[in-house]
């Protein structure tokens, strides 16, 4: 046990001196072992949750080099080093300026005086073997990202990097280029969109906690002094070992000590859990009440389930923003309600959602069905929150592509902490496929 903790206090040491490097600093595996005095395995596996950390990176040809952490919400546009590993290419010259970030990128398919109009500080030229646009868009600011796998003249790397402007050259074609661009923005727009437990944690005061040695007064207090009825119990170490409520001390006195009633080996969450995943915990298991802590399981806040619901409500009244597959899916189909005011949805199986036979895929008939049964639930409870408790499908016939169908949802029952449903879905009013959804609220307290 205690060759343990001189392991983890050795990670901690690594990690600190890892922050302690300046930017731009270059990390050596081999030097960092030898200058504290730790194996190189051990000094590999904090560079690795440095990187995780986002205090370092690694980039071929240039190595592992200390930068600095960029919070999760600061921006969603590119740096050209990023259009480097996107396009999967290689720097011609202007590595210097690989951090910089790009606002835009222009195409190229005009003449050069046609050209320069749409070149500005910041933005990203997609050309060919062309060496005259190449210096035009480098004296305008601009880096240069040539298609085809071509190269260009020493002059114009000598000018890129005088200027640290990056100039680039990748195999792929323009078109191609393009694409793979659009695909990473909207990528970052979909990841900048779902919420971390990170996103919540960085915003609250000093985490609330309490000793191993503390004792029931002690919870009392911090109890009047937060308002707080639960709280994660840590050792000497900072470990979370447990956690204890306010159910737990009900029959203790004041002066005995809380180690005797906490609840060992808690649920935990990192800062990368997404919200989604900590409400289902939360759900699955029936608390209301979540540690987060690092891969040491050392403390670093906690989340409350209101506190969840409530991130989670703000989310959705952002932009939607870089939809998902889903969200295109689902987008193609329209709510109605019949005479009785009963819901039902109608939509076209387009192309995309189709196998390589022609009818629908499996796939998209549950994630359809699925989008249909949470939105009723949510109609239902006058908004209410859900998440998928089970779900078992029936698939009577196929559908074919460009074929309209109705998903008729149909609620069986429903209580303050559950909802059980029926889908339909019907082609011509024959029945194409069934479902019985079971949803578990995760508003209820």
């Amino acid at each position: 046990m205690q060759g343990h903790e001189e392991s983890v206090t050795k990670h901690e040491q690594l990690l600190q001196h890892i922050e302690s490097l300046k930017i731009g600093t270059k990390i050596s595996v081999r030097k960092l072992a030898k200058s504290l005095g730790v194996s190189e395995g051990t000094a590999y596996r904090a560079v690795k949750e440095a990187e995780n950390l986002g205090i370092v990176i690694t980039k071929e040809r240039i190595g592992t080099v200390r930068v600095e952490k960029k919070p999760r919400n600061i921006s969603d546009q590119l740096t050209f080093g990023d259009v480097v590993e996107i396009v999967e290419g290689h720097v011609l010259g202007g590595a210097d300026g690989l951090n910089k970030t790009l606002h835009k990128y222009v195409i190229g398919a005009m003449k050069i005086d046609a050209m320069a109009r749409y070149i500005d500080a910041g933005s990203l030229l997609l050309i060919g073997n062309r060496e005259n646009a190449h210096s035009l868009a480098l004296e305008q600011g601009a880096g240069v990202l040539i298609t085809g796998g071509f190269g260009t003249s020493r002059d114009v790397k000598t000018q890129a990097d005088r200027l640290s402007l990056p100039i680039i050259s990748s195999r792929h074609d323009t078109f191609t280029v393009a694409s793979m661009i659009n695909r990473a923005i909207f990528d970052r727009l979909i990841k900048k969109k779902i919420m971390l437990v990170e996103d919540i944690v960085v915003s609250k005061p000093k985490v609330n906690m309490l000793k191993v040695s503390s004792n029931i007064s002690d919870f009392d207090q911090l109890s009047i002094e937060t308002g707080y009825q639960h709280f994660p119990v840590v050792d000497e170490w900072n470990r979370v070992i447990g956690i204890v409520t306010r159910k737990d001390i009900e029959d203790l006195n004041g002066d005995q000590s809380i180690e005797k009633c906490l609840t060992r080996h808690p649920i935990t969450v990192g800062l990368q859990t997404s919200l989604a995943s900590a409400a289902q915990i939360m759900v699955w298991e029936g608390i209301d009440f979540l540690p987060v802590v690092d891969r040491n399981r050392k403390l670093i806040s906690s989340i409350t389930r209101r506190e969840v619901l409530q991130a989670m409500r703000d989310v959705r009244n952002q932009p939607q923003l870089g939809e998902t597959f889903e969200h295109l899916m689902w987008n193609g189909f329209a709510e109605e309600r019949d005479e009785s005011g009963k819901l039902f949805f109608h939509g076209v199986i387009t192309p995309q959602m189709a196998t390589d036979l022609g009818t629908i895929s499996h796939g998209v008939l549950t994630s359809l069905m699925t989008q249909a049964g949470l939105s009723a639930a949510k109609d239902a409870s006058g908004g209410g929150d859900y998440v998928v408790d089970n779900l078992t499908t029936y698939f009577v016939r196929p559908v074919q592509i460009e074929n309209p169908v109705v998903i008729t949802p149909v609620l069986l029952e429903m209580s303050r902490r559950a909802c059980k449903l029926e889908i339909v879905m019907t082609y011509q009013d024959h029945l194409i496929s069934k479902a019985v959804m079971t949803l578990q609220s995760i508003d209820h307290s």
